[in-house]
């Protein structure tokens, strides 16, 4: 849609995280340098935490992008909440080790082999787990236990730990201090500052073959800025917004007015998806207080009723809003139609 109207050769602020749009900000290269550091000292732990949507994935796809394959051996995990037994199947499955219905003690002695192995070959085992703010207490403690495998004095594996600030909070529990001796690099992603925001959406933009069109008035950058709080990813939502704004509307020019409409907008979306569900809050606890005078099949009718509410609720303002790009789509249409007939 917008791409084409703005003659760009791809969409600028897709969400997925491809690393040819990746910004090294300042914040952005301190972490590569940490991590690249961590590296070099071949053994231990390197956690990078930061707020959602600050860009944590794409430093691992930068990172992993710059590494020679023939020194080092990625296995790439994205954790959710598994156990200490199912953490070691995932690991087997990632380095491409058979794992099916092995007890424990077979997968950790053939893990162990596959390090060695490894090291003969002259590479070591880097594993990387994104989202590691997942991972329960005792599956970090068995990440620990594994980089005590070592072979001639030298480590065999090391671990990048990548999530969220909770991740941080996790490793200064008391139980976590044996792990914590083994960190050996860390660092904390801040958002951008204003100035980085702007060279951040024009980077991007560049990178999609912008060339001047459409033009951004300079105070749009500090309202950007201002309203993701300096997060990639709100700003790439934002800024999506904004130049769809901008195709409907055929503005060759980006002004203030603009992005405060688009913002406008997704508040009063956020207003509604808030109040569907504090609609169904109450329904549900209305329906919880009378719950002990009620047979089980009334109940389950009750709650089978509040969850299609909510559900044609939500259908309903989507409904609503691909009516309203479709007309003013269908209304560009009938203009280009009759600037054709003149």
């Amino acid at each position: 849609m917008y791409d084409g109207f703005y003659n760009l050769s791809k969409k600028p602020f897709q969400l997925n995280a491809d690393s040819d749009f990746f910004f090294n900000s300042a914040v952005h290269k301190r972490a590569l340098a940490y991590m690249r550091y961590g590296l070099t000292q071949g053994e231990g732990f390197v956690v990078v935490t930061g707020k959602p949507g600050t860009g944590k994935t794409m430093l691992v796809k930068e990172l992993v992008n710059s590494l020679n394959s023939d020194d080092i051996t990625i296995g790439i995990m994205v954790s959710s909440q598994v156990g200490a037994d199912d953490l070691l199947k995932i690991i087997s499955a990632t380095f491409g080790l058979p794992y099916d219905g092995e007890d424990k003690a077979t997968l950790l002695t053939r893990i162990e082999r596959f390090f060695i192995q490894q090291a003969v070959e002259g590479k070591r085992v880097l594993m990387i787990v994104d989202e590691a703010q997942n991972l329960p207490k005792d599956s970090l403690e068995e990440l620990r236990m594994l980089s005590n495998f070592e072979m001639s004095g030298k480590a065999l594996f090391q671990t990048f730990l990548i999530g969220q600030l909770q991740l941080g909070e996790t490793l200064f529990l008391p139980e976590m201090e044996q792990l914590r001796q083994r960190i050996v690099a860390t660092y904390q992603l801040k958002p951008l500052e204003e100035e980085e925001t702007k060279n951040y959406i024009l980077f991007r933009l560049e990178k999609a073959g912008w060339q001047q069109t459409p033009q951004f008035e300079e105070d749009v950058f500090n309202a950007i800025c201002t309203y993701t709080q300096g997060i990639p990813r709100r700003i790439n939502t934002l800024c999506d917004r904004v130049l769809l704004f901008g195709y409907l509307d055929e503005l060759s020019v980006i002004g203030l007015s603009a992005v405060n409409k688009v913002i406008a907008d997704i508040e009063e979306e956020a207003s509604v998806i808030t109040d569907e569900f504090h609609d169904v809050v109450a329904l549900s606890a209305s329906a919880a207080n009378y719950s002990d005078s009620l047979s089980p099949q009334l109940e389950e009718r009750i709650v089978a009723l509040e969850k299609m509410v909510a559900n044609l609720k939500c259908a309903l303002n989507k409904e609503r809003s691909l009516l309203r790009k479709a007309i003013l789509i269908q209304l560009d249409m009938n203009d280009a139609y009759d600037d054709l007939g003149e």
